[in-house]
């Protein structure tokens, strides 16, 4: 076990921090020894480099959702888990090496047999799985997903699995081929001079999903017609504030919504799409890399570098 975890000393820079050793266990509660966590590339980003006022500026601090854990020990109330079973925990609570965690808390059980370490990035697969379970999106719809970083791949994945039509867009290929492979109808480079006619050609678009916080992107959909009368605009990326023009909602009926995080039931959903083969994972990992590898990995991503895409941190090595 390592008794250690990440955090933000100032705006760009990570330090490892010391964590003691566990307190302790609450008759409720649970010890869970870190195997594998994930970056959340953009919340992560925001907050490292206090963007869009994310983290409020303050530090140190510390950020991300994704851990992979097996449990040591339990309290002796506890009845949902027992020492050695594998679980997922989606807390905003950062990169630890271990978690003392109620047994109510964000949790699921993972089953024999399945590969532990991409189950790291189940968090911003629920992110991308609510969004797409609150807004509702169904069979025959006409799905736009606008960036293709991890929450944006894997909402195409959950949108294609509920029976819709997706077309999804990035600057990127490697992001852009990792979409094909799992299922994409139509993947087009954004800054190709045919994808506006293209996108223009498969409206009306049932939802539009922002994934990537490009500033005039709800003048475009406005000026385009591209959403269906009372289709959607999902804004999930991160932004500062929002400016529409009025007849982009009025004459179409339509409504923006937003998402945040997920909950066990989503959670639920998630692990049997998984297991059934509706969500792939393996695609978009670019990065399988020891805890201790953490410094550049955060440096890449200050640096906005283009082959950062699923990160997986591999709490097991060296220790």
């Amino acid at each position: 076990m390592r008794y250690s975890g990440l955090e933000f000393i100032a705006k760009g820079e990570l330090a490892f921090c010391d964590l003691g050793t566990p307190s302790k266990l609450e008759p409720t509660e649970i010890l869970l020894e870190t195997k594998y966590t994930a970056l959340t590339n953009g919340t992560e980003r925001h907050a490292f480099l206090s963007e869009h006022g994310y983290g409020g500026g303050r530090f140190p601090s510390r950020h991300g959702y994704q851990h992979i854990g097996r449990v040591v020990s339990t309290g002796g109330e506890v009845t949902q888990f027992e020492p050695g079973d594998w679980l997922f925990y989606g807390q905003y609570v950062g990169h630890n090496g271990w978690n003392i965690i109620n047994e109510d808390a964000l949790l699921i059980k993972l089953p024999v047999g399945i590969d532990y370490r991409y189950c790291a990035l189940f968090g911003v697969a629920g992110v991308a799985l609510r969004s797409v379970r609150r807004m509702g999106v169904s069979q025959d719809d006409n799905v736009w997903v606008v960036g293709q970083g991890p929450i944006g791949h894997f909402l195409a994945q959950v949108a294609r699995s509920a029976g819709a039509k997706i077309t999804v867009s990035d600057m990127i290929d490697r992001r852009l081929d990792a979409a094909k492979e799992c299922g994409a109808h139509i993947a087009l480079k954004a800054n190709s001079q045919k994808a506006p006619e293209i996108i223009k050609e498969g409206r009306p678009y049932d939802y539009i999903y922002d994934c990537c916080s490009v500033e005039s992107l709800l003048s475009d959909i406005c000026d385009n017609r591209l959403l269906s009368h009372s289709g959607t605009v999902g804004l999930i990326a991160v932004r500062d504030q929002i400016i529409y023009p009025w007849s982009l909602l009025h004459g179409t009926e339509a409504k923006i919504e937003t998402s945040c995080h997920f909950d066990k039931d989503d959670l639920r959903v998630l692990l049997f799409l998984y297991e059934q083969g509706y969500l792939q994972i393996a695609p978009m990992v670019s990065h399988i890399v020891t805890i201790d590898e953490a410094p550049q990995i955060y440096k890449k991503l200050a640096d906005n570098a283009s082959d950062l895409f699923g990160v997986i941190f591999d709490w097991t090595e060296n220790v």
